[in-house]
């Protein structure tokens, strides 16, 4: 039996779901009624530290595996979330409240994306395999090994995308690493379920014991980070939790791959502002989507004065529904986060679109309990349960406000992300002020560039201007939207992440957990079988400087 079948599920009813009576544990909440269906019991120091001797033990065995391996080991976990996809979305529904239309495609992407990284780790360019002759008998060889057991922390917005499977965990087993997950307080329920079916696929297809756990608590989450066995720690989440962990993990030099997010701009261009109703309608069904809940949510529009965007943008609004946040904490830090907006709007005389939530002022940052968001507290199952018994759950409704190029100066809290349905407007009179005006954003993950065509005179500055600020421009396409891809970028300068030259998505993510070696006259004993003669691997290699590619 897995290691992860372990986690007991409490359910609704039972004494122990209460939280108040049994502070050890996640409690697991409705976001659309704020009713608690049972809990999930945290992981003892005693099992953690059990987990991380096997993935210590299983990091060698992995390592050794062929990537064509590792491929079999992840189609088979895709095979078993497509098998009991209703089920798991039925529970996904249950703690996120996300619907079931955005359920079914975020599995069936995990599932195509588990397959994906597969494929990059069989066809083994991630690798780096290479060796020559640097002069006499003598020869170089070099290339990528696995760092080891690698900590994940997944996000709350992405149950199924940044979770207990999905990107990190996928890319860190094709790179060769054993995985130790720290499951969400926000979706207890549906992260042991995950764990059990990642677990028993994994072993059904012959990985080592060790390869993969599950750990659930935030004490279990900071023995992880303190851990000697952990390598690398990857991250989803707010700002906050996820440079609390840098600096946890620094004192053991351990690289934190943290993917937190800022307020990603959107620059439209005088030859766009034509499709004003176009964009308006674009925006707004952007930054709402999944209820504002994406890192790659548009938060700030930059359109020429006159082309009526704002007043579009209030017209769409009316006709946007309210939709419930992940958890109270987000609720809370929404409605906080709006009542700071509305006054910094107002102070400096702009207008924003009728809300019922521009008047709630309550609580503490946005995203406060996403993700292991404080670093001082433990996660806030209490603050939680406060608010479980309203009757609408946490739901809010989306806002937009108006503001001006002289209000976006450092410290405004105009530049800070508000995480949910929320987004600003700034309309310009002069492209040059706005041009800079970028420049003193955060920089972000993501830009939306709208242009008039390829022909468009401000296109390319404003192009050129964005790639010194974000990870990914896209051209006349809204940013939500992130293809698992060869080519994907997600990442950017920090503080949307701890390591700009990282990607959280796509071919380049195995490249977070491996780090390059090299032997200087090595026999075929010395080497990896990807760099033996006959290359059984049948990777990509560079040899005496030429790039040469296995035989089809």
């Amino acid at each position: 039996m897995s290691e992860t079948l372990a986690t007991t599920v409490t359910p609704a009813g039972d004494p122990a779901a209460d939280p108040a009576a049994d502070p050890a544990a996640d409690p697991s909440y409705d976001p659309r009624t704020g009713a608690q269906h049972g809990s999930v019991p945290h992981t003892t120091p005693e099992h953690v530290a059990a987990i991380l001797r096997r993935a210590q033990s299983a990091a060698s065995v992995i390592a050794g595996t062929s990537p064509a391996t590792r491929q079999g080991w992840l189609t088979a976990i895709a095979d078993s979330l497509r098998t009991h996809e209703d089920e798991l979305v039925r529970l996904a529904g249950e703690e996120t409240g996300l619907g079931a239309d955005r359920l079914h495609g975020e599995l069936a992407k995990c599932a195509t994306s588990t397959v994906f990284y597969g494929a990059v780790a069989a066809e083994g360019s991630y690798l780096g395999a290479g060796t020559e002759g640097i002069g006499g008998d003598s020869t170089l060889s070099r290339w990528n090994i696995p760092l080891g057991p690698v900590a994940v922390f997944g996000a709350s917005n992405f149950p199924f995308g940044f979770g207990v499977i999905g990107h990190d965990v996928a890319s860190a087993l094709g790179a060769g690493c054993p995985v130790i997950v720290k499951a969400h307080p926000a979706h207890p329920r549906l992260s042991v379920r995950l764990a059990e079916l990642v677990s028993d696929a994994l072993e059904r297809a012959g990985a080592p014991v060790g390869s993969y756990a599950l750990v659930v608590g935030f004490d279990a989450g900071l023995q992880l980070v303190d851990a000697a066995e952990i390598t690398a720690i990857a991250f989803t989440g707010s700002q906050g939790g996820g440079m609390a962990l840098v600096q946890r993990a620094a004192a053991r030099g351990v690289p934190v791959f943290a993917e937190m997010g800022t307020v990603n701009p959107v620059f439209v261009t005088t030859d766009a502002a034509a499709d004003s109703a176009q964009i308006a309608a674009g925006f707004v069904g952007s930054f709402t989507l999944g209820a504002g809940q994406f890192c790659t949510k548009p938060g700030l529009l930059f359109a020429p004065a006159g082309a009526g965007i704002f007043d579009a943008v209030r017209a769409e609004l009316r006709q946007a529904p309210s939709a419930p946040l992940l958890t109270a904490g987000i609720a809370r830090g929404y409605r906080a986060g709006l009542t700071g907006l509305a006054e910094a709007a107002a102070a400096a005389g702009n207008a924003g679109a009728d809300s019922a939530e521009a008047d709630s002022a309550e609580a503490d940052s946005a995203e406060a309990d996403s993700a292991e968001a404080d670093s001082a507290e433990a996660d806030s199952a209490e603050a939680d349960s406060a608010e479980a018994d309203s009757a609408d759950g946490y739901a809010v409704d989306p806002q937009a406000f108006l503001v001006r190029l002289e209000d976006l100066h450092p410290g405004s809290r105009l530049l800070e992300e508000c995480f949910g349905p929320v987004a600003l407007v700034c309309e310009y009179e002069d492209a040059a002020a706005a041009l800079d005006a970028l420049t003193r954003l955060q920089p972000s993950l993501v830009a939306s560039v709208f242009t008039g065509g390829p022909d468009d005179p401000e296109s390319a500055g404003v192009v050129g201007r964005l790639l010194g600020q974000v990870g990914r421009v896209a051209l006349n396409a809204w940013p939500t939207g992130v293809a698992t891809s060869w080519s994907m970028q997600h990442g950017g300068p920090w503080p949307a992440t701890s390591r700009s030259e990282a990607t959280s998505v796509g071919a380049g993510a195995l490249d977070r957990f491996v780090r390059p070696v090299a032997v200087q006259n090595a026999d075929p004993a010395h080497l990896p079988a990807g760099l033996h003669p006959d290359n059984p691997w049948r990777i990509p290699r560079r040899i005496d400087g030429k790039l040469t590619l296995p035989a089809s």
